[in-house]
């Protein structure tokens, strides 16, 4: 288990609408549990405003420490849509109207008003990308390197991800069980971090709540082996029952 290959994402959240509240955020998770079922971990989240040089920064950093990079936000057809621009400046390349890009927009809006240059903005893409198909709306989103360029409109983005099922190189995904307490997770830190050392390979969660009036704990055994994950939800619900504690099997 140890030796196994990870493969690792990253996801840059752009736009001043989620920094300033007016707009809340929804394609983490289901970017995460998308990433999951590919075999491909979303290890770090980033939140940049419209700015190209937070953009740069943070496209040059986590493309280069992860397998895949995920940009969601940014790729519409109003002045404040930079993130084209703004990935073509961190590759060093120009950006380019995309030939499919264009023909895939006339067709759409050629009874909606028509491709007008505002629109055609949506098939700017930096030079060398390739493009993901989008049922939704028609503007594509956009793969250049490692790096995907999404919409940030979270049911767009869902039908990107639909179209990239099965076309990335990841492992196995991760398996994950719960299970619950009424205890206070100071009370079973020793215990908790016992059954992480004794089962290798796998992660344990603790995560804590007030509820009805008493402190509560669900514990969320993680791993790409769902034998161990099941060897190690036995093993620690017979260590909590064995300190006292009534155990929940599927968490509170």
């Amino acid at each position: 288990m140890d030796s196994e290959r990870i493969w690792t994402a990253a996801l840059v959240v752009i736009g001043d609408e989620i920094l300033s509240g007016r707009t809340q955020d929804k394609n983490v998770a289901q970017i995460a549990q998308w990433l999951n079922v590919q075999g491909i971990r979303l290890v770090e989240v980033r939140v940049v405003a419209d700015r190209e040089e937070a953009i740069v920064e943070a496209v040059n950093t986590l493309r280069a420490r992860n397998d895949y990079l995920f940009t969601t936000g940014g790729i519409g057809p109003t002045h404040d849509d930079i993130t084209v621009d703004a990935i073509a400046a961190a590759l060093g390349v120009a950006v380019e109207h995309h030939p499919a890009a264009v023909a895939v927009l006339e067709r759409y809006y050629a009874s909606r008003g028509g491709a007008t240059e505002a629109r055609l903005r949506m098939a700017r893409v930096p030079e060398g990308a390739n493009l993901i198909e989008n049922r939704m709306s028609g503007a594509p989103g956009i793969r250049i390197g490692n790096v995907f360029i999404m919409a940030g409109v979270p049911h767009i983005t869902a039908g990107m991800l639909d179209s990239l099922t099965g076309t990335l190189e990841g492992g196995r995904p991760v398996v994950s069980r719960q299970i619950g307490c009424w205890v206070a997770e100071s009370e079973i830190a020793d215990l908790l971090r016992q059954a992480e050392r004794d089962h290798a390979g796998v992660a344990i969660g603790s995560y804590p709540f007030f509820r009805e009036g008493r402190t509560g704990a669900n514990f969320v055994v993680r791993s790409p082996d769902g034998a161990a994950v099941d060897r190690c939800i036995e093993d620690l619900t017979a260590s909590l029952e064995g300190a006292g504690y009534h155990v929940f099997p599927d968490g509170i």
